[in-house]
């Protein structure tokens, strides 16, 4: 359910058999469900066979799962009745303001369309104003971001509700920031601090997008999600995102990243645990191989998709794309054995970079990937490991500067 706010090399690498070959019918960016089975539906016979033979493997890798369950302390989805009376009795979090229906017209001139700045599953995102009062300023008018859920759905309510419970309890300065929500007559809105630079998909994809980020920029990106990616998986705090994406990932008006959309994500006892999906198994592209196999999710499956990420960063494609040829439209199999050399990593380099990019970082990165991107979950590094490599990286060569 994420939103948007606002060449391919010669050489061609055999491509390898960790994902569904035929994406006729998928894209990156769709989300799937296997509640009921319906994820099947919207892949070809392939996707099937494929999920078969590797539900096999994974269960000879873990054995059979118990069925991890969620806990009363984390995720309450809410009752029927709460979704039919237009909210929830379960939301109760201090740090969050309940604004009006009426407020939230008013901030967006009525949801007019001059004010989208994204769409996506969910909804529309507006941009609006909210006045505030600051003292020895007096009245102040500031930006935000305004999330309004499309249609009323239990399963639309749901999202909605987990990101109020979860979002709403969390802090860190690589995390969104939400101001508060909204829920009258079925109506269900969040507001959140407008982020002015959008979107990282927008920036590494978006046709409006003249000036392609540099390598600094993108280093420090990275930095951030994994930041924010380490904090949340940490003990005290135990969240897995279930859904992180580019389109997932903000930038404020430094470029400072900020991971959003958390209508996915909860909290479970323990990171390192599974969580057995009942709706959305989130994106494909860039869900991990064992999501597609067994519908579990592991902070190690958040480690994959920030690998995927990872990989379009340094190449400035999608990570699935079916305009290119066959054997290219799954990025990930199609440029993890450019990755570990850098003579060949220099081949699938973002072309917009124009070559101004250090090589020993950039094969640093590419050897994070191919880590992440591992089949097995417990092979793959935690974020913790990831943060601490790439800020020994940060403080190395802000020494060098320095000296």
């Amino acid at each position: 359910m994420g939103i948007c706010w606002s060449s391919s090399p010669d050489q061609k690498p055999n491509s390898l058999p960790i994902v569904p070959s035929n994406i006729d019918n998928l894209s990156a960016g769709d989300t799937f469900s296997v509640g009921d089975n319906s994820w099947l539906s919207v892949g070809s016979s392939n996707i099937t066979a494929w999920v078969s033979q590797v539900s096999g493997s994974f269960t000879r890798i873990w054995g059979k799962n118990n069925g991890t369950h969620e806990d009363s302390r984390y995720l309450d989805a809410g009752s029927d009745e709460d979704f039919e009376n237009g909210g929830s009795s379960n939301i109760a979090v201090a740090n969050l303001k309940v604004f009006s229906y009426a407020q939230l017209i008013a901030a967006t001139n009525n949801f007019g369309r001059d004010m989208v700045v994204g769409r996506g599953g969910f909804g529309k995102v507006y941009k609006g104003w909210q006045k505030e009062m600051v003292p020895s300023m007096g009245i102040k008018k500031s930006a935000i971001a305004v999330k309004k859920l499309g249609t009323a759905s239990r399963q639309g309510f749901q999202q909605w509700q987990a990101e109020v419970n979860v979002l709403g309890r969390l802090s860190h300065p690589n995390l969104v920031k939400l101001l508060g929500y909204c829920y009258e007559n079925k109506q269900f809105l969040l507001v959140y601090e407008y982020l002015p630079n959008g979107s990282l998909n927008y920036h590494l994809f978006g046709k409006g997008s003249v000036q392609p980020l540099t390598w600094d920029i993108r280093f420090k990106i990275v930095i951030g999600v994994a930041q924010g990616l380490t904090y949340m998986h940490s003990p005290e705090v135990s969240v897995n995102h279930r859904d992180l994406k580019s389109s997932n990932i903000l930038l404020d008006e430094f470029y400072n990243a900020r991971i959003a959309d958390f209508g996915l994500a909860a909290l479970v006892p323990s990171a390192d645990e599974s969580q057995a999906e009942t709706h959305s198994m989130g994106t494909y592209g860039y869900a991990a191989p064992e999501v597609y196999a067994t519908g579990h999710r592991y902070a190690k499956s958040d480690v994959y998709s920030f690998g995927v990420v990872l990989v379009e960063m340094l190449t400035g494609l999608r990570a699935i794309d079916r305009r290119r040829p066959n054997e290219q439209q799954f990025l990930v199999s199609w440029v993890i054995p450019f990755l570990s050399s850098k003579r060949k990593l220099k081949s699938i380099m973002d072309t917009r970079l124009k070559g101004k990019y250090p090589l020993k970082e950039a094969s640093l990165v590419a050897r994070l990937a191919i880590r992440c991107l591992k089949v097995e979950p417990k092979i793959r590094p935690s974020m913790k490991e990831i943060a601490e490599t790439l800020e020994h990286v940060e403080v190395r060569k802000y020494k060098s500067i320095r000296s």
